[in-house]
């Protein structure tokens, strides 16, 4: 948020009926995003640790009213927990779809979804429903619109840049704007989305201090931040 720049985990935001938590974004390791619109809990990049942070937060039955989970990406560190956290709620016995949003072509949510149904197809008491998105789409979801964007996050495989399948998300509550990036470099979309944002969820997940077309630096977010009304820094290398 606007004056300390980097903060300690949990990073929790609230105006009128939106909340909103990062349980945690660590590079390699975990991020888990909760967005509650009133009551309406929805899930964002469930990492590592999501199902115990869900626990805590909001108890075991909300868990069970969760319907919508986005993803910015496939990273481990950004689906770890959707195992899961799927599986918790295979064993509870939901009843209701569960709706998973997520770029195109990210075939680590395929292989996840058909690991899944491999083990537990037999008696699945709920219907997992694959939403892949362009980035271009608009989705209304109760009072929820979501605006998914394209982002430009990169991997390196054999010493080359590759270009991962990647999204961030503009959530609009009641007026009440929320931007998150997940893993992106800077691009002009970004900005256009993060402006005058409410809140803005930005990665400075660059090594050093210098710019880089994988991530953006502490001061390329930090500035990009600027142009919203607050904003919280998160994927932050240790």
């Amino acid at each position: 948020m606007n004056g300390n720049l980097l903060q300690p985990y949990p990073l929790i935001w609230k105006k009128n009926d939106v909340f909103l938590k990062v349980f945690c974004s660590i590079p390699q390791l975990a991020t888990g995003i909760l967005l509650k619109a009133g009551n309406k809990p929805y899930v964002i990049d469930p990492g590592d640790g999501i199902l115990r942070d869900l626990n805590s937060e909001i108890g075991k039955e909300n868990i069970l009213k969760v319907e919508h989970i986005f993803v910015t990406h496939g990273h481990h560190d950004h689906v770890g927990g959707l195992w899961s956290l799927m599986t918790y709620m295979h064993v509870m016995r939901r009843k209701i779809p569960l709706n998973i949003y997520f770029p195109k072509d990210a075939i680590e949510i395929h292989s996840i979804y058909k690991a899944f149904l491999e083990v537990y197809s037999r008696d699945l008491s709920f219907e997992i429903k694959l939403n892949e998105l362009e980035g271009k789409e608009h989705i209304e979801l109760e009072s929820v619109k979501v605006f998914p964007f394209k982002v430009s996050h990169k991997e390196i495989i054999d010493d080359e840049k590759i270009e991962v399948p990647s999204l961030g998300f503009k959530f609009v509550v009641k007026g009440v704007s929320v931007c998150y990036g997940g893993d992106t470099a800077y691009t002009p979309k970004l900005a256009e989305m993060v402006k005058d944002s409410d809140l803005a969820i930005l990665e400075a997940g660059a090594k050093n201090s210098a710019s880089s077309d994988m991530h953006m630096t502490i001061n390329e977010a930090a500035d990009l931040g600027g142009t919203a009304k607050e904003f919280f820094l998160v994927h932050v290398p240790k």
